[in-house]
């Protein structure tokens, strides 16, 4: 029973508390009521923590659409944080292309040039695939988490004590405002009272009472004077201790914008290596379809062969002999080698996969046998290394002395 009755007496004095800050809150708003005026150094050191706040919001969403361009994603890895799980692991674009240009590349076959440029291009896609979720990762824990927990954690709590020192004022101003009537309602009263004394001369029972009236009505607002200016005093001592906590945790502002700096140093490290991975991987991918044969063209057999365009300088243009003893083919060399009956050595080019039995794979830079059957079609050689034998497409050869 005894914590019921405390229970309903806190009731009623946060009722009260709640009402008297409301009363205040639309008196000043109306202009009747004084408002007091927080110091010029705390209201920057607000508006600074303010101003943090909302660009700090901006930045972080912004640098997630970035990082994750795919709004579902970036709700599903909402939902997976705020229920404290792990996101399912998901391929990402870069990746989800490589493997799109590998499947083809695969398809039209590893041995046409077309479908080796495929597979090599969609090897360095996910390259870069795994380099943009390393950034990603890095990014989200070395950038986006300090910033995401200033505005969860540290805002929160400033958030929280602004909004207690504004209750504190109104409190204090309330007060304020109180013992202001009481001091107004007394001297009428003095001044009531005089006036009566002063016209009941002939009525002495009835002036007697008036007077014993006055009197007390006197003593009540001496009382609540007293307890005006008392309460004037708690509510001052509060407030002055709560704009304290407020002042010393927003001077923290200054610490915050140190540590986003460092957090955004990161965050442009990351970025500089992510983007330097990704210019070296197509640097060397671009190097790699630099060495194709220029021009390609497709034939009746059931794989396709690079044909030699004039003015190419492997196999294609004319004869050139190196230091080393080596020529390359020329078409008068290949015509020739066609029409006897005889074989060559010849050094392979590039990798090479064969399409079906009646090819042979090739590995780049080895020595093989080659030589010319009646009725094969002019883009084919037939190649030898060992016991192994089949066709093989001439612009991947090199025709040594």
């Amino acid at each position: 029973m005894n914590i019921m009755d405390f229970n309903v007496k806190k009731l009623a004095a946060d009722a009260g508390t709640f009402l008297s800050r409301a009363v205040q809150f639309t008196e000043e708003k109306l202009g009747q009521a004084e408002k007091t005026e927080l110091d010029a150094h705390l209201e920057n050191l607000l508006s600074k923590a303010e101003c943090t706040k909302i660009w700090t919001e901006k930045i972080m969403k912004q640098t997630e659409v970035l990082l994750q361009p795919n709004p579902n994603a970036r709700i599903e890895e909402f939902v997976y944080e705020k229920l404290d799980r792990k996101a399912p692991s998901r391929i990402n674009n870069p990746e989800l292309l490589g493997q799109y240009m590998i499947d083809a590349g695969t398809e039209f076959g590893p041995g046409t040039a077309y479908g080796n440029a495929l597979i090599k291009c969609g090897e360095t896609q996910k390259r870069i695939g795994t380099a943009d979720r390393e950034l990603i990762q890095t990014s989200a824990l070395n950038f986006l988490t300090p910033l995401r927990n200033f505005i969860e954690g540290d805002y929160k709590t400033i958030a929280k004590e602004r909004k207690l020192l504004q209750n504190k004022r109104l409190d204090l101003d309330a007060a304020k405002t109180r013992l202001k009537k009481a001091k107004a309602a007394e001297t009428r009263a003095s001044q009531l009272n005089s006036a009566r004394l002063e016209g009941d001369n002939n009525m002495v029972n009835f002036s007697y009472m008036l007077n014993f009236l006055h009197v007390k009505w006197l003593k009540i607002w001496a009382e609540e004077v007293t307890k005006s200016e008392q309460e004037l005093r708690i509510t001052q001592s509060e407030f002055d201790r709560q704009a304290e906590i407020t002042r010393l945790l927003l001077e923290g502002i200054s610490s915050t914008h140190a540590h986003h700096l460092r957090c955004l140093n990161d965050f442009v490290e990351a970025q500089m290596t992510y983007y330097a991975q990704c210019y070296q991987y197509m640097l060397d991918l671009q190097k790699q379809l630099g060495s194709f044969p220029s021009n390609y063209c497709n034939n009746n057999q059931t794989s396709v062969a690079p044909v030699p365009s004039a003015s190419s300088n492997v196999i294609g243009s004319s004869a050139l002999t190196s230091t080393s003893g080596l020529v390359i083919a020329s078409p008068t060399n290949l015509i020739d080698l066609k029409e006897c009956s005889g074989s060559r050595k010849a050094r392979v080019l590039y990798d090479y996969d064969a399409a079906n039995s009646s090819e042979l794979s090739l590995l780049a830079d080895e020595v093989i046998t080659v030589f010319s059957v009646v009725g094969m079609d002019s883009d084919w050689l037939m190649g030898e290394r060992g016991n192994q034998k089949g066709r093989v497409p001439i612009t991947y050869l090199e025709l040594l002395n």
